[in-house]
């Protein structure tokens, strides 16, 4: 399909290359207007199944990619680990939940999952966004995050 132009808004493009992520659920593609000549990147996505998430309260919402990106963007602050990392372990994060998950999830399993791949990569990230997760009292609830890693 054509795109609008996000410089001059016509209809009229052709595209330069087309490539996999990495991943594999998404297409990059290089855009040129054949209207202003500008190059522009779109990236179309499987769109994935509607997958609710069930908080505490029983409330339910809508499962969003990037609240989970949020959480980690803060763990991960000042942390070697840059944007792609982040990227790298938001796609396995959310291919864990939707191989795991139909319809509902509840929002500790997320953080539990999210948890789990942060520890993999850097440890005062995990503790960064359990305590804020786990809702850490005292020191004593550090230590024991810490003693269980």
């Amino acid at each position: 399909g054509v795109m609008r132009c996000p410089y001059c808004h016509v209809v009229e493009d052709r595209v330069l290359e087309t490539r996999s992520t990495d991943d594999g659920y998404s297409v990059r593609r290089r855009r040129v207007c054949m209207n202003c000549g500008k190059k522009f990147q779109t990236t179309e996505r499987i769109e994935k199944l509607a997958l609710r998430v069930v908080k505490g309260d029983q409330d339910r919402e809508p499962f969003e990619r990037e609240k989970i990106r949020r959480g980690i963007e803060r763990a991960c602050s000042k942390r070697p680990v840059d944007s792609r990392g982040i990227e790298s372990l938001l796609q396995k994060i959310e291919a864990e939940i939707f191989e795991r998950f139909e319809g509902e999830v509840p929002a500790e399993r997320i953080g539990e999952i999210v948890m789990r791949h942060l520890a993999d990569v850097d440890e005062v990230a995990y503790i960064r966004f359990a305590s804020v997760y786990r809702e850490f009292e005292n020191a004593e609830d550090f230590a024991a995050a810490i003693r269980k890693m």
